[in-house]
């Protein structure tokens, strides 16, 4: 058997290991079922990768991430290294040769969904294969109190009966206590080999700011750390909004989200890795298996759904050990947007009910029937038949997709793209002489910034109810402006492809997941107040908070994180107003000064900044200008 530096040298290039790699590759390579709790960064694919390797046969890697499955397959194949992805959408014929290629073809590493672990055709060439290694990757899945849980996850205790002598690795970036001794349970774990690196991060600071103008403060944090950067946002229009402010202000940035097309993407996160563009604006659709290590700042301008999604996404900084911040910046409206996105829109199981029947019905799947059935989907014209509301009904579908009632495409929620390729005067001259399209051109450049920069995916059915027109009727005038070559258009017919995997029974399908409906809600709810808690928390260090939320213990505070440092900062002698006072008008001498300028310029806390100046204009010592400035009022 080949040794384990010996193969990280090979293939990898690297001498040496992460710290707690080679204990977990160890354990492996001993036959013992492996827990392995590593934060982002850790490196745990090498963690079953490296022992696979190191041993005869054949290593099946469960994942519930089609992108990162292929991307990891396509880095092995790079290295000479066989390896195989079974994603959705391959037909019988060609699964039943790639089957029999993991069999008799020295195949070293087998990357499957859970779902796929349900075909009796997987199972039985499983019983076949010479398997070396059983890994589970973002294996918190796997637990009802994990971030993300998938119920097709519990399939996998499936392959420790088809090949019971096998060992086990699990892997995960994000896992509470509760979590990790689910996990063994449900894995069958005997005897587990228990290995945790510690989550500390000394280098990276966890900041939470007060924040009225968010764009004001990102700007400043930027323009003070002007390296490589992630920006985290809600949604697919900001991001492409939020680039654009940076843009406009001089900064280099780029945007993310699941929108785009693979190569934009793949253009887009090669521009920003080679430092083409040193700012990521992106929905946390981006980051899963990038590995940059030298950010300097992770911001989130909204806040995260749960502590385990911020804690990776916050670690993406400061991977190459040097000081790095994790910032979020938070006002007055964040907690009500964070309910309404992830709290309201929760579907019970009343309207889950009610979604499947009406699902079935628009696809006239009798009772009993539908087993296998395969449709093309359009989620807007569902929604809009049966007056649903989108967000609501998208999360209901996600949870039959998560529960393996139904099965979605990946393409799901994918919309019409438009760009306008004229400027913006030739567009206003075009509609001169066509004006029944100017309701509805209109109607659309409200509605999606950067529209004539980026194709852009539009809503056709919300921009059609916005111009009060039919969605035909829209569709029509966006024919007529590509002829016209006012525009360039990519129509999507449909949203998704669903297949229904269960057989019609109602109330009796829903039932039969009510508990995982009503305890993943629960969950969310209990996700959404530890945020909550989290931001609002200023007086335990926000490291102590995280750590402890993952369950270590004996943690000490940090010294850099927002809390720490306003600890230090109380302790030091406070300026006494005379000394900010004389500083504000030395300021004011030399020019007119705004009170964002001054608080940039002058070493003293903002609120004692702002305080004297208060005191300044009440003394008439200053005055405020039309523009909004100061100045002496003597001058």
């Amino acid at each position: 058997m080949q040794q384990p530096i010996d193969i990280l040298e090979r293939y990898w290039n690297y001498t040496s290991f992460k710290p707690l790699q080679e204990s977990v590759i160890q354990a492996v390579l001993d036959g013992e079922d492996t827990f392995a709790l590593m934060p982002t960064g850790g490196g745990k694919s090498l963690c079953f990768q490296v022992p696979a390797l190191a041993k005869n046969g054949i290593c099946i890697v469960i994942s519930p991430l089609i992108a990162l499955m292929k991307d990891q397959v396509q880095a092995l194949q790079s290295k000479g290294i066989k390896a195989i992805a079974l994603t959705s959408g391959i037909p019988y014929h060609e699964l039943d040769t790639l089957l029999d290629n993991c069999i008799y073809g020295n195949y070293k590493f087998l990357y499957l969904s859970p779902e796929r672990l349900q075909q009796e055709l997987v199972q039985d060439r499983i019983r076949q294969m010479p398997v070396n290694l059983i890994a589970v990757d973002e294996a918190h899945c796997i637990s009802q109190w994990g971030n993300d849980f998938r119920p097709a996850y519990k399939n996998i205790a499936l392959l420790r009966e088809i090949q019971p002598t096998v060992n086990c690795i699990a892997l995960t970036a994000s896992a509470t206590p509760e979590v990790v001794e689910d996990i063994i349970k449900e894995l069958d774990f005997i005897s587990p080999k228990v290995l945790k690196q510690s989550f500390k991060r000394d280098n990276l600071a966890y900041m939470t700011f007060d924040a009225t103008d968010k764009h004001y403060h990102l700007e400043r944090i930027l323009k003070k750390h002007n390296k490589p950067s992630i920006i985290y946002v809600r949604n697919r229009l900001a991001t492409i909004e939020i680039s654009q402010f940076l843009e406009k202000k001089g900064f280099s940035a780029t945007f993310f989200h699941g929108g785009l097309s693979n190569l934009e993407k793949d253009n887009r996160l090669q521009d920003w890795l080679c430092e083409k563009k040193l700012i990521m604006v992106a929905t946390n659709a981006f980051g899963m298996g990038i590995d940059k290590p030298n950010v300097k700042t992770v911001i989130h301008l909204n806040l995260p759904e749960s502590l385990e999604s911020y804690f990776q996404e916050a670690g993406r900084a400061g991977r190459n050990g040097d000081k790095a911040f994790a910032v979020i910046l938070k006002n007055n409206t964040d907690k009500s947007k964070l309910e309404d996105q992830f709290l309201k829109v929760l579907p019970s199981v009343d309207f889950m009910k009610q979604l499947y029947r009406k699902l079935c019905n628009y696809f006239q799947i009798s009772y009993g029937e539908g087993v296998g059935f395969v449709a093309d989907f359009n989620f807007n014209h569902f929604c809009k038949t049966y007056n649903f509301n989108p967000l609501i009904a998208y999360n209901a579908i996600q949870t039959l997709d998560r529960t393996s009632i139904i099965s979605l495409s990946q393409q799901f929620n994918k919309q019409t793209q438009v760009q306008f390729i004229v400027s913006d005067k030739q567009l206003f001259r075009y509609l001169e002489n066509h004006d029944y399209l100017n309701n509805m051109v209109k109607s659309i450049l409200r509605s999606y910034g950067g529209i004539f920069e980026n194709e852009t995916n539009i809503n056709t059915s919300k921009i059609a109810d916005k111009a009060s027109v039919t969605e035909t009727h829209l569709i029509e005038a966006l024919q007529k402006l590509e002829k016209d070559t006012i525009i360039s258009l990519q129509i999507s017919k449909t949203d998704a492809q669903v297949t229904f995997l269960e057989p019609r029974e109602d109330e009796k399908t829903i039932n039969r997941i009510t508990p995982i409906i009503n305890q993943q809600n629960q969950l969310k709810h209990k996700q959404v107040s530890d945020v909550l808690k989290y931001i609002s928390n200023n007086t335990i260090c926000k490291s102590v908070q995280l750590l402890t939320y993952f369950g270590e213990k004996n943690v000490t505070d940090c010294g850099v994180c927002s809390v720490c440092v306003a600890s230090k900062d109380m302790k030091k002698p406070a300026a006494d107003f005379k000394t900010i006072k004389h500083a504000i008008i030395s300021k004011l001498e030399e020019t007119d000064y705004s009170s964002r300028t001054l608080t940039e310029v002058l070493n003293f806390p903002e609120q004692d900044i702002h305080n004297t100046i208060k005191l300044l204009l009440e003394h008439q010592i200053i005055t405020l200008t039309k523009i909004n400035t100061y100045k002496l009022s003597h001058l």
